[in-house]
This record gives C-alpha cells, structure tokens and sequence, in this order.
C-alpha cells in the first residue's frame, strides 16, 4: 500500500469507528472477561484498541508493532511486580493485532508461541468480529498466564493495571 492512501486509511478512522466497532456493551463485556481472567493468574492483561495510527508513526511507516511496544511502555504495562504484565493490541485500521508480553512471561513462553496465537485470531478479525477475535486474544493469554502464573489457593490477584479497554 503507497505512504498516502496507508495516512488516508488511518486518518479515516477515528475514535468513534472503535465506538461503532465495539460499543459499551462490548466494552464492557471484555472488561468483565479481563477482571475474570486476573482471578487465575499473577498476571495482568491490558487491552488497547486503537482506530488509526498518529501521524508521527505514519510518517516514518512505523508498524503496528512499535506503536503496541510504544503503548506498552506508555500504560506502564512494564511495571508490574511478577513483570507478567501483557498488552493485546488491536488496530483497527489495518486489522492488526498484536500481543506484548512483559519479561516475565516472555520468558516462559516459546517465542514461536506468539505467532501462533495472532494467526489463530486473524480470521475473527478479517471478519469483522473484533469482540469475538479480543476474546479469543484474552483466553489464549489468560491460559498463558494460569500455566506459567497460576495463583495459589486462597491467594488473590491485587489488580495492579486497570482492566478498562483503553480506545484511543
């Protein structure tokens, strides 16, 4: 795809297509399905949807991998205290997701792994199902995170990062 029809898809969308695209209900939903999640394991997921990428990434054709790796850092991700914190981040623009994973849990998992997961929840969101495919995201990390981070009995999960679906 040129450099100017990649700038005049992303600046197309905007943070009311991620509110047509995944309504509160939705919203909602997935905030339930994290919070959920974060009662089996140490870890904490953050999920990010985004609509297009800033002018900035788009003049220097930066990837939706680096604006995830740039968010990662920015929502503090990072900063967790087992460092098995994971960002799942969609953009819709491009239909992209990808997953980061903090130290901690990188470490645990085959990097192999990860391409694996992505390619699992790209037909969900080449359909157009992006609440199905962030599903599909959150149970494929929560199974990750029970495995390598399960939390012991009677022991609870000080929720440490929001579990509000970040739309920027």
């Amino acid at each position: 795809m040129g450099r100017l029809t990649r700038i005049i898809r992303h600046r197309w969308h905007d943070e009311a297509e991620v509110r047509r695209t995944l309504d509160a209900a939705a919203l909602a939903r997935l905030k339930e399905r994290i919070a959920a999640s974060e009662q089996r394991h140490s870890g904490e997921i953050r999920v990010c949807v985004e609509a297009g990428l800033p002018l900035s990434y788009l003049w220097r054709h930066a990837t939706a991998r680096e604006r995830a790796l740039a968010l990662f850092s920015k929502l503090r991700i990072w900063d967790t205290e087992h460092r098995n914190g994971v960002l799942i981040y969609l953009l819709l623009a491009e239909h992209a997701i990808e997953i980061v994973a903090d130290r901690g849990l990188a470490r645990e998992v085959a990097a192999q792994t990860w391409p694996r997961l992505l390619a699992g929840m790209g037909e969900a969101f080449r359909a157009h199902r992006f609440e199905e495919g962030l599903n599909d995201a959150i149970a494929a990390v929560d199974e990750l995170l029970v495995r390598h981070f399960p939390l012991a009995p009677g022991a609870a999960n000080p929720n440490e990062l929001s579990d509000n679906v970040t739309v920027l």
